[in-house]
């Protein structure tokens, strides 16, 4: 079973998070952050991935910490479910359109953590998330589950539909990189024979 379950807990977040890779798309969210709720829901939609996340945070000072905090326990508990990345294709891209915008994303199960992310929003908040903090939810996600991630926003003016297709894109891509490889059963997917 490619299942998780990691708590995190420091001075300014309390953050709980069970994954399961072979899901049917299903989200329970409650982060106290509702537009990141709205992007993680479309994260296991698209990845048919089960998700669920509780988070406490210091959101009297701002979101920073919580959507930060919420990245890593999630990439922590990636890496706890994919395991030894045995059969797995490692791979996975997608290209997700939402009206006028365009986004791709790109993904590595390299064991190495990697990440660059090209996207300018048109404005700096949706409603009242401050679209800065996108980059630290994945850059969050990156270090932790140890993977190579690229994300580019093709096209957009809408800051909303930018992100939706980030969030979207990223599920797709995730999708796929963790798909079993029938012609790879067993294997490593990498000639040096580790990730």
């Amino acid at each position: 079973m490619r299942q998780a379950q990691i708590t995190r807990n420091t001075l300014e977040t309390q953050i709980s998070v069970n994954l399961n890779l072979d899901g049917a798309g299903k989200a329970v969210l409650n982060t106290g952050v509702p537009f990141l709720d709205h992007m993680l829901d479309q994260v296991a939609r698209h990845g048919m991935l089960d998700l669920e996340i509780s988070a406490k945070g210091d959101l009297h000072i701002d979101a920073h910490h919580t959507v930060e905090d919420i990245g890593i326990t999630l990439g922590q508990a990636f890496a706890q479910a994919v395991g030894d990345k045995k059969g797995l294709r490692r791979y996975g891209h997608a290209y997700v359109p939402l009206d006028e915008a365009l986004s791709r994303v790109v993904v590595d199960l390299s064991g190495r953590p990697g990440m660059e992310f090209n996207v300018k929003f048109v404005r700096a908040r949706i409603g009242e998330f401050d679209v800065d903090l996108a980059n630290e939810f994945f850059q969050g996600f990156v270090n932790h589950a140890m993977v190579t991630l690229h994300i580019d926003n093709l096209s957009g003016d809408n800051a909303h539909h930018q992100a939706e297709t980030v969030f979207k894109a990223f599920g797709r891509a995730l999708r796929m990189a963790i798909e079993p490889d029938p012609r790879a059963a067993g294997m490593i997917p990498s000639t040096k024979g580790s990730l």
